[in-house]
């Protein structure tokens, strides 16, 4: 009786923020230690056929989904319904707030991806990277995440509703 008290989801909505937390001062201290970018790392593969930043992207995924699995086990509670996207094909996130149709999800997603990708490279480094450098005390980095913060706020407050309405006008509303 006690374990099931455990492993409710108010034990849930206690434990995620703290062990995020944990995590994020581990994947901070990890990604200041090996130099870990994953925007260099598939530049670095690309053009040079290097692969020791590709292969801390790699295990970037892999210990995702082991913490996603530990997770699970642990507090199963917290997530009913995770696996929306094994039933649908490419769905949204249930409830999401826009009421797009899947593609205009799919392609916000696309353009997003893209963005952070072709300004990563510009920048010579992945976000995670960034807010290293700035840890380190890089002024442009420190630009850059302070843009990154007020870019996400603007949109947030006026440019995504601009956004939806015109995929509502495409079409592509739910």
């Amino acid at each position: 009786m006690a374990l099931a008290g455990l492993l409710s989801k108010d034990a849930a909505v206690i434990a995620v923020p703290v062990v995020t937390l944990i995590l994020g001062i581990l994947i901070g201290w990890l990604g200041q230690r090996s130099g870990f970018c994953s925007i260099g790392g598939f530049r670095d593969f690309i053009m040079f056929r290097h692969t020791r930043l590709l292969s801390g992207f790699l295990a970037l995924i892999v210990g995702a989904f082991v913490g996603f699995l530990a997770f699970k086990i642990l507090f199963p509670a917290a997530f009913e319904g995770f696996f929306w996207l094994l039933g649908k094909g490419l769905a949204p996130v249930p409830g999401a707030p826009a009421g797009l149709a899947d593609a205009g999800y799919i392609l916000l997603a696309l353009i997003g991806g893209i963005a952070v990708g072709l300004i990563g490279v510009l920048l010579g480094g992945c976000p995670l990277r960034q807010l290293v450098m700035t840890a380190e005390g890089n002024i442009k980095s420190l630009c850059f995440v302070i843009g990154m913060c007020i870019g996400s706020v603007v949109f947030t407050l006026w440019v995504s509703g601009w956004v939806v309405m015109l995929l509502k006008s495409m079409g592509l509303g739910a």
